[in-house]
């Protein structure tokens, strides 16, 4: 079998003999460390050990004085798990140390764990970036990346990568109201992949570059920190990479993504919450009225809600004053009354209720923001940060007097008004400046990117001492979510999806990160055809709709009417998803969601498997159902038609041959059951 080697980047690049090579190898990860402190990485295939294959420095000091990559290997001293690491860069009186420690947790193979401090013995230098684990891949025409940051774009979290692609990365503020991420990006061909990431304890303002420059035979990926304001390294001063990984595997993102959540769990103490049985139930929102809907389209709709199998109404955007004034506006005249009446209603019917909110906004000229500026973040230069999304300005995430607020409102929300769930929307809710307002009392203004997750550890933790089953959901609006927050709800979601791809995809990486966590695909009138229920259910998706009835608001301009036509549609999905509840199974990653075609993902769940595949258009090829023990006999039953036809399976000859068009979902049970 063909090995798969993984190359790091070349900036001054140059073949080492094997046997001067300092080695570390966990599981079918190799990295190899010459006297120029240059690595090899690869990946060790069944068949053995390779060759040697090239060096290049996967980590750099760049300074005015010089781009150091090269430092003559001084000592190095054999641990428990890997190999602490000294060399030195001497030239014109530039005089720095690099000390590098290797680390290989057993109890994850396949990985990697880098720490890199520097240490300058000479004259003063002046540092403007410091890169990490940068490397490279062979490819042809076209590699696969996992890249899931956050700007205006509301980019795609897996690309294509081909000459001339380049994607900065940077999980710091990136728009004025776009920032964060999951640090962690992956580069994978058919045969195998590389992914690097931070194992920091905290969102680091960090670039994850990935490149393939034109009229070069490698796509590279990596870590870089920019220093906007330039670091002046005295004689005697360190100064510390972020601590980071490298990983390589088989398929596509999702191993590695697991293992690197798994590695995070364990290591830096992040615990996810389960989510409640409540968050698995289907979801209708009240947000194809928009803004100006009014309580009775709410309570009128609910017959028509309760009717078709949704379980949960979602109150959305149009109830407030403004973003900031979070007390009912004028078409909600009684206030708290008018609020209460629509929960009432909503639990009348055996529905439960979740309210829309967009916390840490507040609007220009808005009560909150006159009575209490103290709470606003403030940027260096003195001036509020904006959410250009909402017209609003943030409050500090971190400030007190936010916190306080804040937690009233939880109070309000779900003991005033009795909604059983939060709906915490917006992309602002990813990350933020740093803070410079005094009313924080913080010792750095970085504190507040570091700290911005407490902000919703805060709010998960009081909804759920008012309603220990509350259902708390963040919707970063496009974006991929900030990592430290996802422990602080119970309920991920698609979050205003463009594509029904996207909603695959989005399901796949959080399944990775934690598959306990129910995930919300969203309005299905978001998928492609506004009708793309397949797409929901078969990747273990919470179905939705924001179906309007008897009729439209006359305000939207969008028609979002129950049709009779709709209505069928919707009682068999939604049905379905009912009696099967797919979200609740096992996600297993049997197939690279790039490279196998047609697009498959399969859910186990009470001893059946569900396969879901997805393609314009495929004509009857063979298909291999992954997964299925060869000595048994299935029966495959093409369960979502409205006339379901099954036929028999041997285990020992997995393959089927469908003609379909979009998608083709089918269950497949053994014959014992």
């Amino acid at each position: 079998m063909k090995t798969f080697r993984l190359l790091t980047l070349p900036l001054l690049a140059a073949a080492v003999a094997c046997g001067s090579a300092t080695t570390v190898v966990n599981g079918d990860l190799e990295v190899a460390v010459d006297e120029r402190m240059h690595l090899r990485v690869r990946s060790l295939g069944p068949a053995g050990r390779p060759g040697c294959g090239e060096f290049g420095a996967a980590a750099a000091l760049v300074a005015d004085e010089a781009e150091m990559t090269d430092f003559r290997l001084s000592s190095k001293e054999r641990t428990n798990d890997g190999y602490v690491l000294t060399g030195v860069y001497d030239k014109e009186g530039v005089r720095v140390e690099k000390h590098q420690k290797i680390t290989a947790p057993a109890e994850f193979p396949g990985m990697l764990v880098v720490d890199t401090y520097y240490v300058n013995r000479g004259i003063p230098v002046t540092v403007s970036a410091l890169v990490s684990n940068s490397l490279r891949v062979e490819a042809d025409s076209l590699v696969w990346s996992f890249e899931p940051s956050s700007t205006s774009a509301r980019a795609d979290w897996i690309l294509p990568v081909r000459p001339g692609f380049e994607q900065r990365n940077y999980l710091g503020m990136n728009n004025s109201d776009y920032g964060g991420g999951i640090p962690m990006v992956t580069l994978w061909r058919p045969d195998g992949g590389i992914s690097v990431g931070l194992t920091e304890k905290t969102l680091k303002p960090v670039s994850m570059p990935v490149q393939w420059r034109s009229n070069d035979r490698y796509a590279t990926l990596g870590l870089r920190r920019d220093f906007d304001d330039k670091v002046r390294m005295e004689p005697g001063d360190t100064l510390a990479a972020y601590s980071g990984f490298i990983s390589t595997h088989r398929g596509d993102f999702y191993n590695p993504l697991h293992r690197f959540s798994e590695y995070m769990q364990r290591e830096s103490g992040v615990e996810f919450a389960a989510s409640e049985p409540g968050a698995f139930e289907p979801v209708w929102c009240a947000w194809g009225y928009e803004r100006t809907f009014t309580a009775d389209e709410v309570i009128g709709t609910l017959p028509k809600v309760a009717e078709l199998g949704f379980k949960w109404v979602d109150v959305d955007d149009g109830f407030q004053i403004a973003e900031g004034d979070w007390e009912p506006n004028k078409r909600f005249p009684g206030g708290d009354r008018d609020m209460r009446r629509i929960t009432d209603a909503i639990h009348a019917r055996g529905l439960k209720a979740k309210l829309w909110w967009a916390p840490m906004a507040a609007d220009p000229g808005t009560k909150i923001l006159r009575e209490h500026p103290e709470m606003q973040l403030v940027t260096e230069e003195g001036a509020p940060e904006y959410i250009t999304w909402w017209d609003s300005y943030y409050l500090s995430p971190v400030n007190p007097a936010t916190r306080e607020y804040t937690l009233g409102l939880v109070d309000r929300f779900i003991r005033t008004w009795n909604f059983d769930g939060l709906k915490l929307d917006g992309q602002h809710l990813n990350c933020c400046l740093p803070d410079h307002n005094p009313h924080s009392g913080l010792n750095a203004p970085e504190e507040a990117v570091e700290q911005f997750p407490t902000f919703f550890k805060a709010i998960f933790d009081r909804a759920r001492a008012l309603k220990p089953y509350a259902v708390v959901q963040l919707c970063p609006c496009g974006c991929a979510m900030n990592f430290f927050n996802m422990p602080y709800m119970n309920q991920a979601v698609a979050s205003d999806p463009t594509s029904s791809w996207q909603i695959r995809l989005k399901g796949k990486a959080y399944k990775a990160i934690n598959d306990r966590l129910a995930y919300y695909a969203d309005h299905v009138e978001l998928s492609d055809g506004g009708c793309d229920f397949p797409t929901q259910l078969g990747i273990g998706g919470v179905v939705g709709s924001k179906f309007t009835w008897p009729k439209n608001n006359p305000n939207v301009k969008e028609d979002y009417l129950l049709t009779p036509e709709k209505e069928r549609l919707y009682k068999h999905w939604v049905g379905l998803y009912n009696a099967k509840m797919l979200s609740t199974g096992d996600y297993l990653n049997l197939y690279d969601i790039a490279w196998d075609k047609p697009e498959t993902h399969v859910i186990a769940k009470d001893g059946r498997m569900y396969y879901a595949f997805y393609a314009d258009e495929w004509q009857g090829g063979a298909i291999e159902l992954r997964g299925l023990d060869p000595a048994k006999r299935y029966t495959v039953c093409e369960y979502t038609a409205e006339k379901p036809a099954s036929y028999p399976l041997d285990g020992a000859d997995p393959f089927i041959r469908p003609a379909f068009e979009g998608s083709y979902l089918i269950e497949v049970i053994p014959n014992e059951q």
